[in-house]
């Protein structure tokens, strides 16, 4: 399966490491704002949370085991555990409603 993914702007992968969090890059296929004087990465400005908050929030959800994880940084502040493989998120993006197995169907 390939693990490339487009996302909508407002999630987000991130990894879990020893040691820390990586946020994975990503493609859009959706951006929120037209202002490109906002960096991707400026969480504050884009989502009113710090990266600080998501780290916690991502910790919370299964205790920082290593693995993949998704944030849906809009309104409802979701977090979701993927598992550890990089085609996990691409599942639970599915499971969420968004892509499609075949870019093609």
């Amino acid at each position: 399966m390939d693990t490339t993914v487009y996302l909508p702007d407002y999630y987000r992968v991130f990894e879990r490491i020893a040691g820390g969090w990586l946020m994975k890059p990503s493609r859009f296929f959706y951006r929120r704002t037209t202002s490109l004087k906002t960096s991707d990465n400026d969480f504050k400005s884009l989502y009113d949370i710090s990266p600080q908050q998501v780290a916690i929030e991502l910790f919370r959800i299964n205790g920082g085991k290593s693995g993949y994880y998704l944030a849906d940084l809009r309104s409802q502040k979701k977090y979701y555990y993927c598992g550890n493989e990089p085609e996990s998120v691409k599942l639970k993006l599915l499971e969420l409603g968004i892509g499609r197995v075949s870019p093609l169907e």
